[in-house]
């Protein structure tokens, strides 16, 4: 039985719709060109074709505020309908993904699919204030929700993953990126509680010309997250253990963003959260501690 999955966007500056979509559906070359992103565009065009779509899957419908942004995705992405108000996908698809970064928006749209009991996929951030984090929670516990960075299944971090006891004890570690901590921050506090499966326990925000915020892990580990602003591009990891130290730097959004739906659509066919729902709530703590903390002021345990 194919699964039949609804889109709902858009939020400015956040491509995710067509990404993933295309990344779901395959995509019409032409049509994506005059979508108007050039950068997804290209990262699309090379990949092999073999790496598109998922079995019995397929993205059937999608909402915009915009129709005609919403009309642009669907030629894009090859989406059979578009429609004017989410409610219509009710009945319709067996599972949302709710591709903005307007963390706002997401609980309106959202609770109307979780309560006729659909899967949703929010994505990043998933909520800034404790009102819908509260909201939210019991439906990540029930497997009905998943909400989380792509970064979280970086490609560049497998071997990392894969060998964590190479580096012996992990003392630091520095991660830098573009934009600002709300909006970035999570990225990568999702790779690295990813890569290192430990979790934040403290924040504390530095006075620096940009964000700058030190996460202290549950093993003692140092976590310190530069948004560097409106720099050229860089989603950067250094990771200093005893024995070795290593750089990683994140740039295959592609393979990163398929494992992400591929997760979604395992806990959709399995009702079983693809991530432990307690590190996703963390993960939003942590970001709302570092939002409120006083540059320059004490180290804020996280609750």
């Amino acid at each position: 039985m194919t699964l039949k999955i609804g889109v709902l966007g858009f939020s400015e500056g956040n491509g995710h719709p067509l990404s993933f979509s295309a990344i779901v559906n395959g995509y019409d070359d032409e049509a994506f060109g005059r979508a108007g992103w050039p950068v997804i565009h290209a990262y699309l065009g090379r990949r092999e074709a073999d790496e598109f779509g998922f079995p019995d899957t397929t993205v059937t419908h999608v909402w915009c505020p915009d129709r005609a942004q919403a009309a642009a995705i669907a030629a894009a992405c090859r989406i059979a309908e578009v429609v004017d108000d989410p409610a219509e996908m009710i009945g319709a698809v067996d599972a949302v993904m709710i591709l903005r970064d307007d963390a706002a928006s997401h609980r309106p749209l959202a609770a109307p699919f979780l309560a006729h009991g659909l899967p949703v996929f929010v994505d990043k951030p998933l909520c800034v204030t404790a009102e819908d984090l509260a909201f939210f929670r019991p439906h990540l516990e029930s497997g009905r929700l998943m909400s989380c960075s792509g970064l979280r299944h970086a490609r560049e971090l497998d071997e990392v993953r894969a060998n964590l006891a190479d580096f012996g004890t992990i003392s630091l570690v520095r991660a830098s990126v573009v934009v600002d901590w709300a909006r970035y921050g999570i990225h990568m506090l999702e790779a690295v509680m990813g890569a290192l499966g430990r979790r934040p326990v403290a924040v504390q925000r530095h006075v620096a010309r940009h964000e700058s915020v030190a996460v202290t892990l549950d093993d003692g580990t140092l976590l310190l997250i530069d948004a560097l602003g409106a720099v050229p591009k860089t989603f950067g990891i250094d990771i200093f253990g005893a024995r070795r130290i290593e750089r990683v730097e994140i740039s295959d959004n592609f393979s990163a963003f398929r494992r992400t739906v591929a997760r979604f659509i395992e806990q959709v066919r399995s009702g079983v959260p693809a991530i432990e729902p307690a590190d996703t709530v963390r993960v939003i703590e942590t970001l709302m501690a570092g939002a409120a903390a006083e540059p320059g002021g004490p180290r804020v345990p996280l609750p």
